[in-house]
Parts: C-alpha cells; structure tokens; sequence
C-alpha cells in the first residue's frame, strides 16, 4: 500500500504548526493558532479516509439460491409385511380377495365323502394385489385338522392382477368316520404365503 501523499500531508501539517508556534512579526496580526491546527488536521484526517477508500476490498456475498428439492417418486405401499424365519422382513405385493358367495365352486361344507374318496375340491378367488401370479404360485397347506393328502392343481395361465381364477386341490377322504377340515394359503416362488385362508370341510361317514 502506498501512503507517500498522507505522509507529505502530516509533514506540512506539522510544518505550518511549527511556524505557527513561533511569534509573528511586528505589525501583524496574531494568527489563530488552534484554527490552524484543526485545518491540517482536518485535512489529514481526508487524505486518510481517501486513502483507506481506495484500497478497501469490495466484498461481494453470494447470491442467494434456492435449496435443491429432493423429488421422490410414489410407488405403491406394500400390501402386508412378514417376516421370515431368518428374521428377514419381506414386503408382499400379493394379496387375493374372496367374496363368500361365490368361494365353494363346489364340495360346498359339509359335504359327505365315503372312507378313502378321492375328490378335488375349487375355490374361486380375485388377484387383487399388484403382482401377476405366474410359476411358483400355488397353494400351500395351512394347518388344521386334516391335509387329506391335499395336492395342489398347478395354475394353467398367469393370472394377472384384478382377474380371477378357480384354484383347485386334489384330496382324499379319511378311512375313519368323522368331520375333517383342511386349510390352505397361497404362497408365492419366495415361499412366502398370503394372509388370506381358505377351507375345505367334509363328513366322512
């Protein structure tokens, strides 16, 4: 930084002090001593402040900007959560719907089978998840009393969401007399078995 014109600015200052301080010739006027000095230093006092303008850095603060938005595509909320028995979570897109009129396309509850008869009972049901069933998909047993050698029709077609379709089990009856129930869940190439259940209920007699 160059400060070469206030220092000549103070050095005359202090010079017209100086001559200020001595006594003046006869026959003039006393001059106003403190008038001179508020004079130079006032002009001191601008030579400083022209200086320190013109060497003082321009800040620029940055523009503003909005922040970025974090766009999230929606994507439909998994039907049912389970978890598996390796305590893996797993989200199901599968899911059917049963409408109890029209269930039992036929063996209707109650149904009386001989010891040993052979029979396959149908049920009808609605796709109402968000993934076709295809390969893999078919019906598992769930339990109760009886699986009565329950064997699973595989599916001709892919049936997609929102279609329905008749799904059928290959039984035989007991050889002892008495009421048997079996239950069955689709289950999906995972293994994992839908929260819906379906029955199957006869008379051995």
């Amino acid at each position: 930084m160059k400060l070469k014109p206030a220092v000549t600015v103070i050095f005359i200052a202090l010079l017209v002090t100086a001559c200020g301080a001595s006594s003046p010739p006869a026959g003039e006027p006393t001059p106003d001593v403190a008038a001179v000095r508020t004079s130079a230093a006032s002009t001191v006092i601008s030579q400083f402040t022209l200086t320190a303008a013109a060497f003082t850095p321009t800040v620029s603060l940055p523009t503003e900007t909005s922040a970025p938005q974090i766009t999230t595509t929606a994507t439909g909320a998994p039907l049912a959560q389970v978890t598996t028995g390796a305590g893996t979570t797993v989200a199901l897109c599968d899911s059917l719907s049963i409408d109890p009129t029209t269930v039992d396309v036929n063996i209707p509850d109650g149904t009386t089978m001989t010891p040993g008869q052979d029979f396959i009972k149908t049920w009808r049901v609605k796709n109402n998840g968000s993934c076709p069933w295809g390969a893999g998909y078919e019906l598992a047993y769930a339990g109760y009393a009886n699986q009565m050698s329950g064997q699973f029709q595989p599916l001709e077609e892919v049936v997609q969401p929102g279609q329905e379709v008749e799904l059928s089990v290959q039984f035989q009856a007991p050889d002892e007399a008495g009421e048997y129930v079996s239950a069955w869940q689709m289950s999906n190439p995972a293994g994992v078995t839908f929260l819906e259940i379906i029955f199957v209920k006869i008379l051995v007699q």
